[in-house]
């Protein structure tokens, strides 16, 4: 599938006057992470549900980088792009409150607003993002990105860490590779090894994942090197400190070659599940936002009424673009009508004292293609 072809970039705004916005006031604010305005007018978003802290974004407006959250400030209506240090990995993208990996990609950005329809009947996103994440340019991207935390991998409830030190290594490495990082290349390209590796691997092998000076940053000492170093000498007493012996060469050879990241190392899998993660996080942010009256509601048998269910959400109004209702025993428990418009459900008791079921609905909230649940139980009494 086609996708953006992500090169070296070349900023639409100096870097050095981009470095300026960096110390703007409209950035000095605290972030709210809300989505809502931080005290300045600007919107707070963030990259990805746990964020991606170190990258240098830039919209119509507003300019800097995400902060250890992974949050950057927009005006709404605005467009954004994304750098890890001089970097392009996205461009144009909509600004919202929650910016994922996947709408990175004009294409797959594209499919999100599709529902998908599960085995009850119901319309819902996640089987829509399930598709998307096996998708090789968003896993490439994915899997670069993780290889760039600061520790190895990310554990779950962590967000990405790139920080000063990586950037840092990384433009000056950027340079000097054969050919620029593309991630729409297939995944074996990508991680191409060997006498010829691939950009990717090229990168990496030039950033050092620990403090400056540490033993491991060095270069490896060559064979050469090794070949003229003295033998350590079998008596202990007659090892001299100051002297770095063939057998200590090998080994620390050995060392700084196996600190050394390569994208082999983060898999489609340990990617996928990256991303499961945080798409499922963001659904639950949006998801506790929204409430029912109550998960139980006892009607006896004598009472055929409608009953009305109001979905609340906290701090306004359920404003919502999409609803769909089933009840799971419609012989006990009918929906009578529902309305996205006035977030309401309408439903009455049909069934005889003992009977019980679900109301499941299904809603999408304006401004983001996501659908959320939530269950109401009816028990029918005596």
């Amino acid at each position: 599938m086609a996708a953006i072809h992500l090169t070296r970039p070349s900023l639409t705004l100096p870097r050095a006057l981009l470095a300026s916005l960096f110390i703007s006031p409209l950035l000095a604010g605290c972030f709210s992470g809300d989505g809502d305005s931080d005290g300045n007018d600007t919107n707070t978003g963030t990259v990805n549900a746990l964020g991606i802290s170190g990258l240098t974004y830039q919209t119509a407006s507003q300019s800097g980088k995400t902060n250890a959250y992974g949050q950057f400030q927009y005006y709404p209506g605005e467009t954004l792009s994304l750098w890890v240090g001089d970097l392009l990995i996205a461009e144009d993208v909509p600004t919202q409150e929650w910016v994922t990996l996947l709408e990175f990609f004009p294409d797959i950005r594209a499919q999100l607003p599709t529902p998908t329809v599960d085995s009850e009947g119901l319309p819902g996103h996640t089987g829509t993002e399930a598709e998307a994440i096996s998708n090789v340019p968003l896993n490439n991207l994915t899997r670069f990105l993780i290889n760039l935390n600061w520790s190895e991998g990310v554990r779950e409830g962590k967000g990405i860490d790139i920080r000063d030190r990586v950037i840092q290594q990384l433009n000056a490495a950027l340079p000097n590779l054969t050919s620029p990082i593309d991630f729409n290349v297939s995944a074996r390209k990508f991680d191409a090894t060997g006498d010829t590796p691939s950009p990717a691997n090229q990168l990496l092998a030039q950033i050092c994942f620990y403090p400056a000076g540490d033993e491991l940053c060095e270069a490896p000492p060559t064979e050469d090197y090794i070949k003229n170093a003295p033998e350590r000498p079998k008596d202990d007493e007659e090892w001299n400190p100051n002297v770095e012996y063939k057998q200590d060469l090998r080994a620390k050879k050995q060392r700084i070659i196996q600190a050394a990241r390569s994208m082999d190392e983060v898999d489609a899998e340990d990617a996928e599940d990256y991303q499961k993660r945080e798409l499922k996080k963001i659904t639950t942010l949006i998801g506790n936002r929204f409430y029912l009256d109550n998960h139980i509601a006892r009607h006896p048998a004598s009472d055929s009424s409608n009953k009305q269910i109001k979905i609340n959400r906290i701090g306004g109004n359920a404003e919502l673009s999409d609803l769909q209702v089933i009840t799971t025993r419609p012989q006990d428990v009918v929906v009578h009508s529902y309305s996205a418009q006035m977030a309401e459900v309408d439903y009455y008791a049909d069934g005889p004292a003992g009977g019980e079921s679900e109301i499941v609905i299904s809603f999408s909230p304006e401004n983001t293609y996501r659908w959320i649940r939530k269950t109401l139980r009816v028990v029918i009494t005596d």
